[in-house]
């Protein structure tokens, strides 16, 4: 009864589920894999957020680079700004808005800066228009803010571009604009939330992140995945006992039984 599984279409049949299973197998853990790394990069942000604000130098040396494991940790710094260096980055829209990020050196005691995202401005009458951009406080202030790393292509999908107006840039990249100003930048940059004085009037602040889900929709998709295996294997067993019971009842696969009469000889 069973030997219908060595004819052609049964083999070719079971062949294919016995090479989905692994493949679904594959696809379940790359997902769960994903959900674990982007929980666990969850928690990390939501813990830095939270965390109460500690120096600048206590996780970044002057000049330094920013760790990974310390994005949007709450840190603080005190500087004067330097607003002869000050640039706005393109394409930053905020509450459904085009608009620009403002960014200002805060040159700090020992003689090296770090690049201060101070807000959202809207942008002009056209992408090429300057935006009005409040001036920063003068003198001494002490800053308080997310600390980021700087942006790249890979890190943020924006591709820079030559023959911008002066003063713009694309990518908040502290590597390229440190180029442009007579002391070393920190490699990374921070997100201002407050600062002491605070500049009247400023731009907008830019919202927290939002820290998502935490791959709760990889999660999702890994045990669909998985969940995959289960319909191969029914559906396999499912044609399978189809066909037996149709080989019982004496039909050809997908074939209706012959009426009574037509097997009638005639007399």
């Amino acid at each position: 009864m069973y030997r219908i599984l060595l004819t052609r279409r049964w083999l070719g049949l079971t062949l294919v589920v016995l090479l989905v299973i692994p493949a679904f197998v594959f696809l379940g853990r790359w997902q769960y894999g994903r959900f674990e790394e982007r929980s666990a990069n969850s928690e990390r942000v939501t813990a830095n957020i939270e965390a109460a604000p500690v120096p600048l130098e206590r996780l970044a040396a002057p000049g330094g680079r920013v760790d990974a494991a310390d994005r949007f940790r709450r840190v603080s710094v005190a500087g004067s700004y330097d607003p002869a260096h000050a640039l706005v980055a393109r394409r930053r829209p905020q509450n459904g808005r085009p608009g620009f990020y403002v960014l200002t050196p805060l040159v700090t005691a020992d003689g090296t800066g770090v690049l201060v995202n101070r807000g959202w401005v809207p942008a002009g009458a056209t992408a090429d228009t300057p935006p009005a951009v409040p001036p920063p406080p003068a003198g001494q202030v002490t800053v308080t803010g997310r600390l980021r790393q700087s942006e790249t292509t890979a890190s943020s999908g924006i591709r820079e571009v030559s023959g911008l107006p002066a003063g713009q840039v694309l990518l908040i990249n502290a590597g390229s604009i440190g180029r442009q100003v007579p002391y070393r930048l920190l490699d990374g940059y921070v997100e201002l939330i407050s600062q002491e004085p605070a500049g009247t009037p400023a731009p907008e602040p830019v919202p927290a992140p939002d820290v998502g889900a935490g791959g709760g929709l990889n999660l999702a998709y890994a045990f669909q995945w998985w969940l995959f295996i289960g319909v191969a294997i029914g559906g396999w067993i499912l044609l399978l006992r189809r066909e037996l019971a149709e080989q019982r009842d004496g039909q050809r696969p997908g074939t209706p039984a012959e009426p009574e009469e037509a097997r009638t000889p005639a007399t």
